[in-house]
């Protein structure tokens, strides 16, 4: 059927959605009655914490939540951003002129580029990284370069280097714990980001996706708990992974007052406000008791351990992340990492996430959620194991 009106530029710029075409593919195989294990998204498997769901319950029943909220957030819900962060990170915030409320953390990564770069700016994000860093940016009509990882540097950007080949770059967006490398920082590398922001004008986006999950009694850092991180960049800090409120869309930026305040002009004109009753019921989720914060991050560290106990029997060996419900596997010589990812779903039952699927530095990887029972996740190891045994030789 011929189509109304072309696409708009800024639609046909739009990079494929990668784990669109993943789902599509997993439930194919899941409606032939396979038994397929799958781990390639990170979608949060355990439920959010009952007096969370419980203050959503209560909420909705006032009628005052059914009406539209201010634009900007609930005072209250930005106060109680600014008190999490001085909890959990000593980092004192004014809730007025340094929180935006957002609509989930995703929307905010990709708004913070629209706010920022004109047609021919330039981006820099990691690669691998979260691949709608990239849509935001050519949403904007911007160039995105790359800032490589690799294990030799410990999943850390070289940042002269990145900085020296793009001198006018405005900004530079972070991940750590990182998706999909697992990889957690020290305040060194952040230390380094602010001194080469505060010499230039660049805006640093860390995107804090998986800020409660570090492993071996490793604690995550905010990049604002670093001296001079609040006048050169912004925190985006979702509750999807911390609560498991995937689908609930909640998020909260912190850090810059201009950028807050752009992100907040922004939502003026793209929204009304997030539904009354979720902000009520995300005040709870931080304000309220945090055990199954911790006990939810025991249990990821329970199956990552099951994981790679269960491929170390096998004969493989690989290292097990610091941080976020991921592992970043390295994969044989001489197989792509979508030709692996296709043959050991249709072969074997489990699915991964292709590492080339988040940037040219992830081929020769895929990437693993810890999304699953620790008997299946060994399941799973099994399997990975029992196809690249089977096929070392090519």
């Amino acid at each position: 059927m011929r189509p109304i009106l072309p696409l708009s530029n800024r639609m046909q710029r739009l990079p494929s959605q990668f784990f669109a075409g993943l789902t599509q593919q997993v439930q194919a195989y899941i409606e032939q009655g396979r038994d397929v294990i799958n781990l390639g998204q990170g979608n949060p498997d355990l439920p959010t914490p009952a007096h969370i769901v419980e203050a959503l319950r209560d909420s909705v029943q006032d009628p005052a939540t059914h009406r539209y909220g201010p634009f900007h957030g609930l005072a209250s819900l930005r106060s109680a951003c600014a008190e999490f962060y001085r909890r959990e990170y000593g980092v004192v915030l004014d809730p007025d002129s340094e929180v935006a409320i957002l609509f989930g953390g995703k929307a905010g990564l990709i708004e913070i580029s629209q706010i920022y770069l004109n047609e021919g700016d330039v981006a820099l994000v990691p690669d691998p990284g979260y691949p709608d860093y990239e849509s935001g940016i050519k949403i904007a009509g911007a160039r995105m370069a790359t800032m490589p990882l690799v294990p030799e540097q410990h999943f850390m950007p070289d940042l002269e280097a990145a900085l020296a080949s793009e001198p006018d770059a405005k900004l530079m967006f972070l991940n750590y714990p990182s998706n999909p490398t697992g990889a957690v920082v020290d305040s060194s590398l952040f230390e380094q980001v602010v001194r080469m922001a505060q010499s230039r004008k660049m805006l640093v986006v860390h995107d804090f996706a998986y800020a409660s999950i570090g492993f071996d009694s490793i604690r995550p850092m905010s990049f604002l708990e670093v001296e001079g991180a609040r006048d050169c960049g912004i925190e985006i800090y979702t509750l999807s992974k911390t609560y498991n409120m995937a689908g609930w869309r909640v998020a909260f930026a912190v850090g810059q007052k201009e950028a807050i305040a752009a992100l907040k002009l922004y939502h003026n004109h793209a929204y009304v406000s997030l539904f009354p009753a979720i902000q009520k019921a995300a005040e709870s989720a931080l304000l309220g008791p945090q055990d199954e914060v911790h006990q939810r991050t025991e249990i990821y560290q329970k199956r990552r351990d099951a994981f790679y106990l269960a491929l170390h029997q096998k004969g493989i060996s690989a290292k097990p992340p610091q941080g976020t419900f991921f592992g970043w596997l390295p994969l044989p010589e001489g197989i792509s990492s979508l030709d692996f990812a296709s043959r050991l779903l249709q072969e074997k039952g489990v699915a991964v996430a292709a590492g080339v699927g988040f940037g040219q530095h992830g081929e020769g990887y895929v990437r693993v959620g810890f999304l699953d029972r620790e008997e299946r996740l060994m399941e799973a190891a099994h399997r990975i194991a029992d196809w690249m045994i089977q096929n070392q030789n090519g």
